[in-house]
């Protein structure tokens, strides 16, 4: 009996490697795709490419309305992380210290995501027209950047509050220590990764969001996914191509300096 079942875990872990081999090639296979294209020397957009070259990099930094909005989203994603974090935050904090207001506190944190992306951007929208707000200036883009994420910041500071010994911050007032104090030399390092992850996803989302950027632009205003699709509309050049391999290198480039800060471990939410 144990002879089978030890056969049986023989054969049956290859073939779960095999699988999850299988699972990482299709969904890396796309990425993979677009940064081969985008050092295609041909012509048009295809795969595999005719030959190799920088041309379409070069293209993309001579396109004046690429590199427009590029900065802009950068300027747009950096303001919503650091704004998104502190509210987030706060609000984790609040969360764990009050009991009676976590039921309808993490409802109302989270249901921008719980929702459809194209939803929240409608109902803005109409809110912004009712209050005059309109989309005359960047403040309306900017605030839907904020209320999509924050809740990112929310959920990660509140699984590392949640994966805290309270006993660390009683000890640390039991020696004395006043509640900022202890809040600083004690919870606030312990809370660290939790913080620094959901600043990494609130900029990863920021950059990347499409919907509320959208809805929410003015005329003149174009973030790189709003600039991306508007291009591919007209044209079909490898500088998509190159605008979106540029795209992941800066999703890559967060993700590493939030390895390089705190690590990358798993989170319960």
């Amino acid at each position: 009996m144990a002879n089978r079942f030890g056969l049986g875990a023989i054969v049956t872990r290859p073939l779960l490697l095999i699988f999850v081999a299988a699972v990482y090639i299709f969904l890396m296979a796309p990425i993979f795709m677009v940064v081969l294209a985008s050092l295609n020397s041909g012509a048009y957009l295809r795969f595999p490419p005719e030959g190799l070259s920088l041309r379409w990099y070069v293209a993309f930094y001579e396109n004046t309305p690429f590199v427009d909005a590029m900065v802009l989203s950068f300027k747009v994603a950096l303001i919503s992380t650091l704004v998104s974090t502190i509210i987030g935050t706060m609000a984790a904090f609040y969360f764990a210290r009050v009991r009676e207001a976590r039921g309808g506190l993490r409802v109302v944190l989270i249901a921008p995501i719980l929702l459809p992306e194209i939803l929240t951007a409608i109902a803005l929208l109409l809110y912004y027209h009712q209050i005059g707000l309109g989309t005359r200036s960047l403040i309306g883009l900017q605030l839907g950047h904020i209320l999509i994420t924050t809740p990112y910041v929310f959920l990660n500071v509140t699984a590392g509050l949640g994966n805290m010994n309270p006993s660390l911050q009683e000890a640390a007032r039991s020696l004395g220590a006043t509640p900022a104090i202890a809040f600083r030399r004690v919870t606030l390092p312990l809370t660290k990764q939790g913080i620094v992850n959901g600043a990494m996803f609130a900029f990863i989302i920021s950059f990347d969001t499409f919907s509320i950027s959208l809805l929410l632009k003015s005329v003149d205003t174009m973030t790189l996914p709003i600039q991306l699709f508007e291009y591919l509309q007209w044209n079909f050049d490898p500088t998509a191509a190159a605008v979106s391999t540029i795209s992941i290198l800066i999703t890559l480039a967060a993700v590493a300096l939030t390895d390089r800060l705190v690590g990358l471990r798993v989170i319960r939410f």
